[in-house]
């Protein structure tokens, strides 16, 4: 998959999700390379001693020099506001430094391969950029003001209309990107609801089986068919968003109950399940290449996180909420 290039970022607290998303992606796209945009020191340390193949880590500090215009913005703005600021400008960032790639693929850090995405491009075949919609379940439409499209997955082609919305993206990012709905703008992610209107070549994905997640599944009829999660009898499932998986304690949980989803048997063992454990065989990994303290925010991790794109209001409520998720598992793998 020479033409094709995925990109993503995180820092150290998200590794084991980042490295869960790597094999997941190597295991269905044999070859692909992800590059990561290391959100701190210890994560671009440990993915080095790794040596990961077709993993690339880029440090923060040299993409900031190659996006002064970016780095600007810093001072600015929380963390996390600085972080979603970063997302177009590192997917240009790697069509650049990547010259025979056709197309580069953004994926949140919490995204999980279950299927080749090989689908989606196909969909895509006429297409320049490619943004996947949120599809919120019913009872949920007021989350459409945090944008109909989801960060998760967002495609651009090496062609001039595609560069068009890209660098279009990227500077309205610089102009304004915070953690808050402000009339039609939204972090990174309400500007991506103007790109069909405004730009040609322009696809929203529209395969089930890309960007299944806690929003948007209740919605659907789900199955286990042939040993797949098959969707509406029609989709196989290629990637699980897992926002909102929290590990605490000896435990992991989710976030279904926030979208008043629920929690079958089926979601259970054949998609959690898979992923919990290859979360803590990466953790079991990373562990010994940190530091005891940042171990510890692995084993509790904050709440704002690069993959997160929810108001704060909705992210104090997440806080408070752990009694009230449901346990993905029994006792997760000690760190050791």
């Amino acid at each position: 998959m020479a033409n094709r290039a995925y990109c993503t970022y995180f820092d150290h607290n998200y590794l084991p999700r980042g490295l869960a998303l790597y094999r997941s992606l190597q295991r269905h796209a044999p070859g692909a390379e992800l590059w990561v945009l290391c959100l701190s020191e210890a994560c671009h340390q440990a993915l080095t001693v790794l040596d990961l193949p077709n993993l690339i880590p880029v440090r923060l500090a040299d993409f900031e020099c190659a996006n002064p215009d970016v780095a600007a913005t810093r001072s600015t703005r929380s963390l996390i506001e600085y972080y979603f600021t970063c997302s177009p400008a590192w997917m240009l960032f790697v069509l650049n430094s990547k010259p025979d790639a056709e197309w580069v693929t953004y994926l949140d850090s919490d995204l999980f391969f279950f299927a080749s995405p090989d689908p989606i491009y196909d969909e895509m075949k006429d297409a320049a950029f490619g943004i996947v919609p949120h599809r919120f379940a019913r009872g949920l439409e007021g989350q459409r003001r945090f944008g109909l499209y989801n960060v998760g997955w967002v495609s651009v082609r090496r062609r001039d209309d595609g560069i068009q919305a890209l660098r279009w993206w990227r500077e309205r990012c610089i102009e304004w990107c915070y953690d808050r709905v402000e009339g039609d703008r939204f972090a990174d992610q309400r500007y991506l609801d103007r790109l069909p209107e405004m730009f040609g070549g322009v696809h929203v994905i529209s395969h089930l089986g890309a960007n299944l997640a806690p929003w948007n599944f209740a919605d659907y009829h789900l199955q286990w068919n042939d040993g797949e999660v098959e969707i509406e009898q029609r989709y196989k499932l290629l990637f699980f968003h897992f926002f909102g998986v929290k590990r605490s304690g000896g435990y992991y949980f989710n976030s279904h109950r926030l979208y008043h989803a629920p929690f079958s048997s089926l979601m259970k063992h054949k998609l959690y399940e898979p992923y919990t454990a290859a979360l803590a065989e990466a953790e079991r990994v990373v562990v010994p290449l940190l530091k005891e303290q940042q171990i510890e925010t692995i084993r509790k991790p904050v709440v704002t996180t690069p993959g997160d794109r929810l108001s704060n209001a909705f992210r104090k409520t997440r806080m408070i909420a752990n009694r009230g998720l449901d346990i993905l598992t029994g006792r997760a793998i000690a760190a050791r």
